[in-house]
């Protein structure tokens, strides 16, 4: 189950593998550390590994000090032709690194920063880019939600407003429908919005459905109908979507603790990995209007926070198959990459 594992020195709280080609194996790792005091300061630290699962080893290829990190994503495959990586951070910045290095993942790879742009006096808190990988959509600490075109060598800010009343944890475009982009804040508010009108138009808002803030929403990348969102109340939900001004809450499950991130497997309809807080990660698996708990790890020792699957193992249909994780946790600064127990069928 456990294929390796490594300490931080700062509080890990994103983990992402890299989905392009000839990159599979390399893992990024952000990291968010408070000081307080008179003056507060929020630092953290940007990492990528290279995962030898055959060694069973973590190898830390690449790290740099920087500001505290919120969130971290990797642009889209086929919008670029190198992988880009999105940092959003604590001092309202957004900025754009390129992978640089060998194609093996393992020499000579680091981050080179191609831009950056101050979103706000506010903090960012969340990213998503849209599949074209033009545009991200950013999540900031007043509530505002911020959509900032990737131009080749800058970011231009094309929108920004006041969306939700609270913190909005979490942003993303609908990757079937890019002009779409959803938003769930503190204020237990999960909002659509229409880009094609100025200012953007709200499709839909839901604020009866959540009992505590929205912490995560995913697109499924299967189904053009569904979606996912997640929240500090403990629930992974299930929404249909085609009734998109009046969307559908299908199904839920309580998770035992709150649902800080939701990710669905790239190759398998219906498997999410979820961190879930103060109770670890659950592999979930989603069927029509069922929901049940396939596999727990409750190998980390505080807040999980981060979680990815592996992009490099494709689908064979009739087969099965133990995918291959990656999850962080907070203040014990741990990182983990490990499989599952269990066979999934395919």
């Amino acid at each position: 189950m456990d294929v390796a594992h490594c300490y931080l020195k700062g509080n890990a709280d994103a983990v992402e593998f890299c989905p392009y080609d000839f990159y599979h194996n390399v893992l990024a790792v952000s990291t968010y550390t408070l000081q307080e005091g008179c003056q507060p300061n929020r630092h953290g630290s940007i990492s990528l590994f290279n995962v030898d699962e055959d060694k069973r080893h973590l190898d830390m290829v690449f790290s740099e000090e920087t500001a505290g990190i919120f969130d971290i994503k990797w642009s889209p495959p086929g919008g670029r032709l190198n992988p880009f990586l999105a940092q959003a951070d604590a001092d309202g910045y957004l900025r754009i690194k390129m992978l640089e290095g060998c194609s093996n993942g393992v020499e000579g790879v680091n981050l080179k920063e191609i831009t950056k742009e101050k979103i706000s006096n506010s903090m960012c808190l969340y990213l998503d880019w849209n599949p074209s990988a033009t545009s991200i959509t950013v999540g900031l600490s007043d509530g505002s939600v911020s959509i900032v075109s990737v131009l080749e060598s800058k970011l231009e800010i094309q929108e920004q407003w006041k969306a939700h009343d609270f913190e909005l944890w979490t942003t993303c475009f609908d990757t079937h429908q890019p002009n779409l982009i959803y938003t769930g804040s503190d204020d237990c508010k999960f909002s659509c919005w229409d880009l094609r009108d100025r200012p953007p138009n709200v499709v839909f808002q839901s604020s009866k459905v959540h009992k505590m803030g929205v912490t995560c929403i995913e697109k499924s990348p299967h189904d053009p109908n569904i979606l996912l969102t997640g929240s500090y109340d403990e629930f992974l939900r299930v929404w249909d979507l085609r009734s998109l001004s009046k969307p559908l809450n299908k199904t839920s499950i309580s998770l035992g603790g709150g649902v800080w991130r939701v990710k669905q497997h790239p190759f398998i309809p219906g498997l999410v990995l979820a961190a879930c807080m103060h109770n670890g990660f659950a592999i979930v698996a989603i069927k029509g209007d069922n929901a049940e708990v396939l596999e727990t790890y409750n190998k980390h020792d505080s807040l999980a926070y981060g979680v990815d699957w592996h992009k490099g193992e494709a689908n064979h249909l009739g087969g099965k198959t133990k995918p291959l994780m990656a999850t962080c946790s907070f203040y014990d600064k741990h990182v983990r990459v490990w499989r599952s127990a269990n066979d999934i069928i395919l």
